[in-house]
């Protein structure tokens, strides 16, 4: 039997389709299912409620989370937002385009003198319009294809999403870094085709939320991709007053050694408000059990100070933040709520990345495996073991959050970073310790070696860019 499970958005009242327990009632999705991808910028992997954070208010993405498989270990394919969103929209390595950081990099500021031990490679300054995108393949499969927000593949017009395969666009900016969220989003660029009909006051995660919702309506009677890419809650931290004040008073409550960022987490209730303002759509225009819906973010949370009100979030027990290959940089929350498809509200430790969801929706419209580094996700979401032997990251850069150039690979549950700048590796166990606090790299050395090597060779399969020594470098005093 399902029941009616009745509970907040924001002001508004959202009604929503909850299978039984057990989801054995719930019927198989139709062959065409839409699929709505939802991914939030610099969203930590513990920000939200269903990942055990007791000071974020997530109500609306914790009933997802019953919902979906919720995965623990999920990757991005980057520690920045570029490389991984690439890898999104191509189930590519990031490492085989060159496009490692983001766009149009660190190289690339203005407001910087760099003094780097290490030349760092450049990167292309767009996605390849010769690539197979997402919303591509979905098109050519007879999908309505839509963004809302932000693209970050491409600071030109001529790389922009309306010509990589999606057909509505909204939103869409010449940087990656978030406007003003208030109207008329003034900070660093506009947003014009929001600009010509915003209203005083108006907040940018609430304005996407109802652009989606209007997407939702119009598309309705055609199989569609929807990709909804919140700017929340990447810097600037602005949240909304009324927000701020509520987790102001919270935070009272709290010893003052509890980390807690009131601003931020303002930020991510608003994120989680515009999920709920699409959930309420999709239920009430009789499409819920037809829509494959993906939750996660683009890296880790920021956890160092980078402008007013930072470090905006905490990753611990996880190691570092965005910027940086270790696990608090690079896991993220991951939900997928997939009718007909597994067990609702089971947890899955099963190690998965950004490339995965190419392969994903190829072999779910063509039946067939996709030539990319991605794994299709369907035997995992069934309760199967994944086949995938190794994950690999390469981030030859310096970051701004302060990570050094580097690259890993995870195989079971050993990790190893290698740093590029000394050639020196650190090891971990992460199933004993997801923290990454104890390198075992001089104790198991055989374990080291044996990862290394499988690490460069998979560098030199992908024709990975390495930085160069750089003879200028001069030693701070």
């Amino acid at each position: 039997m399902s029941r009616l499970l009745i509970f907040g958005c924001g002001c508004c009242l959202l009604f929503l389709l909850v299978s039984s327990l057990t989801g054995t009632n719930r019927k198989a999705a139709p062959a065409r299912p839409n699929v709505v991808f939802i991914m939030a910028d610099d969203l930590g992997w513990r920000d939200l409620g269903c990942y055990g954070n007791s000071f974020h208010e997530t109500p609306n993405l914790d009933r997802l989370a019953a919902q979906s498989v919720r995965f623990t270990q999920a990757y991005a394919a980057a520690p920045v937002c570029s490389p991984t969103r690439a890898a999104l929209m191509t189930g590519k390595h990031p490492a085989r385009r060159g496009l490692t950081d983001f766009i149009p990099g660190r190289n690339a500021r203005t407001d910087l003198v760099l003094n780097d031990p290490l030349n760092t490679p450049a990167i292309p300054k767009a996605l390849p319009l010769s690539e197979t995108t997402l919303a591509e393949l979905f098109r050519a499969q007879g999908y309505a294809t839509a963004i809302v927000g932000k693209w970050h593949l491409g600071e030109t017009t001529d790389f922009y999403p309306d010509k990589q395969g999606f057909e509505q666009t909204v939103a869409v900016a010449p940087s990656g870094g978030p406007p003003g969220y208030f109207y008329p989003y003034k900070t660093y660029f506009t947003l014009e085709d929001l600009k010509a009909n915003g209203q005083p006051g108006e907040y940018l995660t609430d304005r996407l939320g109802d652009e989606a919702v209007r997407l939702i309506k119009g598309l309705k009677d055609r199989p569609f991709f929807l990709y909804l890419s919140q700017y929340a809650p990447h810097i600037p931290i602005q949240p909304k007053p009324d927000l701020l004040a509520k987790y102001e008073r919270k935070k009272q409550s709290l010893g003052s050694d509890t980390f807690a960022n009131p601003h931020y987490a303002a930020m991510v209730e608003s994120l989680d408000a515009s999920v709920g303002r699409v959930l309420e759509a999709l239920q009430a225009n009789g499409l819920l059990e037809n829509t494959i819906i993906v939750f996660t973010s683009d890296n880790g949370g920021l956890s160092v100070p980078e402008g007013k009100f930072t470090p905006a979030t905490t990753n611990l027990p996880l190691r570092d933040g965005k910027g940086y290959l270790s696990e608090g940089g690079l896991r993220v929350p991951l939900l997928i709520r997939w009718p007909g498809m597994g067990a609702d509200g089971r947890a899955v430790p099963t190690p998965v990345v950004t490339t995965d969801f190419f392969a994903t929706f190829s072999e779910m419209l063509t039946g067939k495996p996709a030539d990319t580094d991605g794994e299709a996700l369907q035997p995992i979401l069934q309760g199967k073991k994944r086949r995938k032997p190794a994950l690999f990251w390469h981030y030859p850069h310096y970051s701004n959050q302060g990570g050094r150039p580097s690259s890993a690979i995870r195989a079971g549950d050993y990790k190893l970073i290698v740093d590029e700048e000394t050639a020196q590796a650190r090891l971990y166990n992460l199933g004993q310790d997801p923290g990454e606090t104890r390198d075992l790299a001089g104790q198991e050395t055989a374990k080291t070696r044996a990862l290394r090597k499988q690490l460069n060779d998979w560098l030199a399969t992908v024709g990975a860019t390495r930085p160069t020594q750089n003879p200028n470098f001069r030693k701070p005093n």
